[in-house]
């Protein structure tokens, strides 16, 4: 986990943390739970149940005046122009060179105003980024000291969020990222439909005043139906299993988003944005290397900055992210390999603390939730 040597801030549910007996650890700048009753516990509640997580570390910043969508289009890989009011978008910020300053949630809160979430490690690089774009065409406010931000997650997720009021239960029709502001639990707050887990729930953004009774609240709907507090160790895990890239492991600035299989999030079509050319030319250029996904065929657990190497022991690539599955009940990773050693059932090695584990490449995500 990322860590910082600047002093450590706290969210507004730190001392509620404390109080249910959560591992304190120092993350992105912040003291965080890592876990409560568990990693795995936690992380079968999210798949089983529902979950709940304080994220309140994210950044929260707007963008707002005529040409505020102008601006941000022009920041990010993805085409905003069909982004509707009460729609949110996954995408990316890239620099020149065309990787990777963060990866976003941007949601148009009203015609020309627009909110944008990013990582915490990456708050003050993207609020400098975002100012200075808005300087002279547009206003920029950063408002994540005041805003709290907690995530619902789970298979019950909505049937608890349907109890916490009727304007709450209205929100649990929502679309996937699609948002809304509700009353939920007697706290106004707004509603979003997105998620980090690979399971469906709901994000909810309040004051940072209001984030402790409705994270008491939350837990007291939730007791019959098996809600834990979920802390940053099983957040990992659900991500992972997921294929949900994490910044600074995944990707970061010299990662781009074609080789990451954020291709999706690219719309080489779109007018120009930052990044725009570099990304072309790797396109033409073709890739030299991919994010995949693996395995573990032998004993051992991959871990970020594992060497992937070959089977005469030449290291090919490095592992990003890797760990044990409490849902598959094997260990998985992410890393990058050369294109040409990159297709599913390809046999590789994971240099684990100087031993060589075999591993195999495998279809991603790992885990799919059901349908209904």
């Amino acid at each position: 986990m990322e860590t910082h040597d600047a002093p450590l801030r706290r969210t507004p549910l730190y001392d509620e943390h404390r109080r249910l007996g959560a591992r304190i650890v120092p993350f992105a700048g912040w003291e965080m739970p890592v876990q409560y009753r568990g990693l795995v516990e936690e992380h079968r509640a999210v798949r089983t149940a529902v979950g709940l997580f304080d994220v309140s570390h994210m950044g929260e910043m707007f963008l707002s005046g005529e040409y505020a969508g102008q601006v941000l289009d022009y920041l990010v890989t993805s085409d905003l122009s069909k982004v509707a009011v009460g729609q949110a978008k996954y995408t990316a910020a890239c620099n020149a060179e065309g990787t990777i300053l963060d990866d976003l949630i941007v949601y148009r809160v009203a015609r020309d105003t627009w909110l944008v979430v990013c990582n915490a490690g990456n708050r003050d690089k993207i609020a400098a980024h975002l100012a200075h774009a808005a300087e002279n065409h547009c206003t920029f406010e950063d408002r994540s000291d005041a805003t709290a931000l907690i995530a619902l997650q789970g298979p019950r997720a909505l049937e608890l969020l349907a109890r916490a009021g009727e304007q709450a239960a209205r929100a649990a029709a929502l679309p996937s990222f699609h948002f809304t502001e509700a009353v939920v639990a007697d706290v106004p707050a707004t509603v979003a439909r997105t998620g980090y887990t690979g399971e469906d729930g709901v994000e909810l953004f309040c004051k940072a005043t209001d984030a402790v009774a409705l994270w008491t609240r939350l837990l007291e709907l939730g007791r019959d139906l098996g809600i834990e507090p979920v802390g940053l160790g099983a957040r990992d895990t659900l991500r992972l299993e997921a294929r949900l890239s994490l910044y600074g492991n995944d990707i970061d600035e010299t990662t781009h988003p074609l080789e990451a299989g954020l291709g999706w999030i690219v719309n080489l079509d779109k007018r120009d944005f930052v990044g725009k050319a570099a990304l072309v030319a790797a396109k033409e250029r073709g890739l030299a290397r991919k994010l995949v996904g693996f395995e573990m065929t032998g004993r051992g657990i991959a871990r970020h900055g594992y060497p992937i190497v070959a089977a005469d022991g030449a290291p090919i690539g490095v592992c990003t992210s890797g760990g044990p599955s409490p849902t598959l009940g094997k260990s998985i990773g992410l890393g990058y390999v050369p294109a040409a050693s990159s297709a599913i059932g390809t046999e590789i090695l994971v240099d684990c603390r100087g031993k060589a584990v075999s591993a195999v490449i495998v279809k991603t995500p790992f885990y799919k939730r059901p349908t209904p």
